[in-house]
């Protein structure tokens, strides 16, 4: 029999079944909302305050109040944790806090929703299988382009999936990993749910945010261990044959870490195998991603 979850919706914990969102909200009809996901090593949240803060930020760029404060999110999310029973020596926890623009008549105008509705799910952590670290992975470069920037800001982490949606949907027809989006001037962006890295001479290339691309949190901190470890970074535009003429290439997000990539469209990345910098690149943070954790303490 399957243990019920605690799922946080508004202002208090209720089972799963319980934990429902009326067909009103303007996060179901519209896609009107912004979200987080987070994660944990054991029982501290990993880079909680950048994720929280990031939060923020999408809220503000959309209009929209959070109903935490700032300073009330980490207990929320330890309590979420200790009722689902995760966050532990056992098992790391996935968090996901999402915010709409909540219930009101049907309409485009947010003042016709006089208050957000909150959620805040913990979950176990699955991982990719280590095989997939030792082999790793296949993407397509996606037909669907990345959505303009002008017309809506990778910086919102929003809600609204639709264009990663249907560039996944691509990557599951063609059997691969993910899909790599290219921008409206047909230069590299990011995957579905993840950025981009690759190492040509030695050096670290990825996409700049002026490309079109959401300023990943482990993409941040990969720049910064490359910088501890002394690799030259290139923040630029990139086009696809870059990347396909590239010697190693890998993704990262928060739950996956670093993954590495071995084959686009079918073309074999250096020789084929997860090259040696991305392995330096993922032992450094294996090593060092504790400096990143909560205190102890928290919340």
């Amino acid at each position: 029999m399957t243990t019920p979850m605690w799922i946080f919706l508004n202002d208090r914990f209720v089972k799963d079944q319980d934990a429902v969102v009326s067909v009103f909200d303007h996060g179901f009809l519209y896609g009107d909302g912004v979200y987080e996901t987070i994660r944990s090593y054991g029982s501290r949240i990993f880079m909680r305050d950048h994720h929280l803060a990031r939060l923020q930020r999408s809220a503000d760029a959309i209009g929209l109040t959070l109903p935490v404060p700032q300073g009330g999110w980490p207990r929320l999310l330890h309590e979420a944790m200790e009722r689902n029973h995760v966050g532990d020596e056992q098992t790391d926890a996935y968090l996901r806090i999402t915010v709409s623009r909540g219930v009101g008549e049907i309409g485009l105008d947010p003042a016709l929703c006089p208050k957000p509705t909150l959620v805040i799910m913990a979950k176990p952590l699955h991982p990719p299988a280590e095989e997939t670290y030792r082999h790793g992975v296949s993407l397509i470069i996606a037909q669907t382009r990345r959505n303009l920037p002008s017309a809506l800001s990778p910086q919102i982490k929003a809600t609204n999936f639709l264009n990663n949606i249907l560039a996944k949907r691509e990557a599951i027809a063609a059997g691969v990993f993910d899909s790599l989006f290219l921008n409206w001037e047909g230069h590299l962006t990011e995957c579905t749910v993840s950025n981009v890295f690759f190492v040509s001479r030695n050096r670290l290339h990825t996409p700049a945010i002026e490309c079109g691309i959401l300023d990943g949190i482990t993409r941040e901190l990969i720049l910064r261990f490359a910088e501890e470890l002394g690799i030259p970074i290139v923040e630029g535009r990139f086009a696809p044959q870059d990347l396909l003429q590239a010697d190693e290439c890998f993704l990262s997000n928060t739950s996956m870490e670093l993954m590495p990539v071995v084959s686009i469209d079918q073309h074999l990345i250096g020789d084929g195998t997860p090259g040696p910098l991305t392995r330096q690149l993922h032992g450094h943070f294996i090593d060092n991603h504790r400096r990143f954790l909560e205190p102890p303490t928290a919340p």
